[in-house]
């Protein structure tokens, strides 16, 4: 069924409530004044009866209609297993990638600029950063460089002013940027627990609120969160770390519904999770895989490969690599004890540095 005519069929049911509402919270007196139907009382049988029964047609109505949309959408997703939709265009975009100099940053600033993409390369470390650039430029893409601490909300707005009247509206936001200590909770100080927030959490904030307004301005834009694996299940050595990228996954969500929900139409700003389970970046220093087969480390090439490509087609959430998405979401439902046992089996994860 299309979607249009769901819509239609939605906003008549929405209709028939109105109506309801009106007709049961006030009616007109000889004099003009309006007067609920409750200070009427009492009823005869005959008002209470039809207003019971038109109540209930118009629920019956929209329970229907919610089943019909939940079925469409459905079969719509298994649809796009099959048939994946595709890939947007990416040229001319203006595209803000946060942590540019080096990993998976980089690796992605270098498909998007290939692409045709406007990369503006934002970084702290400036030699890394301008590595990146001079490759882009190299392959003949269009790169700017930026230094900046994201964990500063100021220095994000100067950023962002700056970028703003140098390059244009960014119009996708890549928050690539993260750090990741790997040791027991006890083994963390203070300042290692805030630092992490900082930089994996908060500059999310500041990068969002410098440049979502735009993109809702123009209802055209993509913001692209780098969450990770330890953002969908709990692991030894990284309780900061998974705390952290469990709020990126929860600040994506809200956001997305906030947008979602308002009263004007923001459906061309698009958001992508990215969760990644070990990836050769650096940050990993003792990888712990049992069946290496099964969960192998990827390379920062192949991560960017399905970040870009996930980007491309408007996922709302990926895993890297992709079976661990459909693995997790089979075993949340089960009994706690159940995923731990196949947890323990595999026996993967990261040793204290």
């Amino acid at each position: 069924m299309p979607k249009s005519y769901i819509s239609l069929i939605g906003k008549q049911v929405k209709l028939c409530r109105r109506e309801y509402f009106i007709m049961s919270s006030a009616t007109a007196t000889k004099n003009g004044s309006v007067q609920g139907l409750a200070a009427k009382a009492p009823w005869t049988d005959e008002q209470g009866i039809a207003v019971k029964i038109y109540e209930g047609v118009v629920t019956t109505l929209e329970i229907l209609l919610l089943l019909v949309k939940m079925w469409v959408s459905w079969i719509y997703a298994m649809y796009q297993l099959v048939v994946p939709p595709v890939p947007k265009s990416i040229e001319g975009e203006v595209i803000l990638i946060t942590g540019a100099g080096h990993g998976m940053g980089r690796e992605v600033a270098l498909r998007f600029g290939k692409l045709g993409g406007v990369i503006v390369c934002v970084d702290i470390n400036a030699a890394g950063n301008q590595e990146t650039v001079d490759v882009i430029k190299a392959n003949k893409g269009k790169a700017h460089r930026y230094e900046c601490d994201v964990t500063d909300s100021k220095a994000v707005a100067a950023l962002a002013e700056r970028v703003r009247r140098e390059v244009g509206d960014v119009t996708m936001l890549v928050n690539n940027a993260g750090i990741m200590p790997c040791k027991p909770l006890s083994q963390h100080s203070e300042k290692d627990i805030r630092t992490m927030m900082e930089v994996n959490v908060m500059a999310h904030f500041w990068m969002l609120q410098s440049f979502l307004p735009s993109m809702m301005e123009k209802n055209h834009g993509h913001i692209v969160a780098m969450s990770s694996m330890a953002g969908m299940l709990g692991l030894r050595n990284l309780v900061p770390y998974c705390a952290s990228k469990f709020a990126v996954r929860g600040m994506m969500e809200a956001l997305h519904e906030e947008l979602r929900e308002d009263s004007k139409d923001y459906s061309g700003i698009k958001i992508t999770v990215i969760c990644p389970y070990i990836v050769d970046t650096g940050l990993c220093k003792n990888p712990k895989i049992r069946f290496p087969t099964l969960m192998k480390i990827v390379t920062a090439d192949e991560a960017a490969d399905n970040i870009v490509d996930a980007v491309r087609r408007n996922y709302s959430e990926i895993t890297i690599p992709s079976s661990l998405f459909y693995v997790n979401s089979f075993l949340r439902p089960l009994p706690k004890t159940v995923p731990l046992h196949l947890k323990d089996f595999l026996d993967s994860g990261l040793e204290a540095q």
